[in-house]
């Protein structure tokens, strides 16, 4: 206020002084007058915006405070439950790490069986792991029922170990029985309980697919040492599996890409029964096994 004072008696000096004006106390009240309702309403108007801005800031600063409580809250219980996650996951995956080395040493006793060695000694030497893929699996069970409903959730981290799992189970059976070891066996062999923490149905049907994988060298490996018969038999196998397979309406996925390998395996055994059959070492058999199997 002090500034616009001397404002106006600087102006209100200027106008006596320089006014033609016969009343110049006139010229100069009006102009004075109107000099100063410019100025008040200029410092009204340049003061109002301040005060706003303080009001603004004081409702900000009330607002943010119980608005950022709720979302630090939230993040914390996210962060509770990351850890908690983080910590169960690193438990499943030490579980998986000892599957995974148990079947490692099951392959490597099954391999024997390319070697033309006897059977029963090589699948005995095999089961003698079987008790211990089940004891790891109820640890894996105990773990993931820890979080009910959230078996998906965690399943990646031990879903290759179980396919091998299959496979190796299934390729045992096969070796004994000429049969295709069917799902609930499997969950049997290792003790799981569908209901609680069972097999996964894609797990069980690729494990299958991995377990034809080992039928072409077995068969030519059975050739060699002087089983003729044995193409036949895996082919009858590997056609009825086939056949099987595609009653299920397999997309464009990783199961689907496994079953196309099996298409490979079974014509890989088909060449050698008919190049066997061709020379005349194939034993007369029932036919079935002549099967082929067309593109699709």
């Amino acid at each position: 206020m002090k500034s616009v004072s001397r404002t106006l008696i600087t102006l209100t000096t200027a106008l006596s002084h320089r006014s033609i004006n016969p009343n110049p106390k006139t010229l100069i009240s009006a102009t004075t007058a109107t000099v100063f309702l410019r100025l008040n309403s200029t410092t009204t108007l340049t003061q109002q915006p301040t005060h706003r801005n303080h009001s603004f800031a004081s409702m900000a600063a009330g607002d943010s405070s119980p608005t950022f409580a709720a979302v630090e809250k939230q993040f914390d219980e996210f962060r509770h439950r990351l850890e908690e996650s983080g910590s169960l996951r690193d438990r499943i995956r030490a579980v998986a790490t000892q599957i995974e080395s148990t079947t490692r040493m099951m392959h490597s006793s099954l391999l024997l069986i390319h070697q033309s060695r006897p059977i029963q000694e090589v699948l005995e030497k095999a089961k003698t792991q079987i008790d211990v893929l089940k004891e790891l699996f109820s640890q894996l069970a105990e773990i993931v029922r820890e979080r009910p409903g959230e078996y998906y959730r965690y399943h990646g981290d031990w879903r290759t170990e179980a396919q091998q799992v299959v496979s190796l189970f299934a390729f045992m059976h096969w070796l004994e029985t000429g049969e295709l070891l069917i799902h609930t066996k499997v969950e049997e062999k290792l003790g799981l309980n569908a209901s609680e923490f069972g097999l996964d149905v894609e797990d069980y049907l690729i494990g299958i697919c991995f377990m034809s994988n080992e039928l072409p060298r077995y068969v030519v490996n059975q050739v060699t040492a002087g089983d003729y018969d044995c193409p036949r038999k895996v082919l009858k196998f590997l056609t009825d599996l086939h056949a099987s397979f595609r009653l299920l309406n397999l997309r464009n996925d990783s199961l689907r890409k496994k079953f196309d390998g099996m298409k490979y395996d079974l014509r890989r055994v088909e060449e050698v029964y008919y190049d066997v059959k061709i020379r005349g070492l194939a034993s007369t058999g029932d036919g079935k096994g002549e099967q082929t199997v067309q593109e699709t």
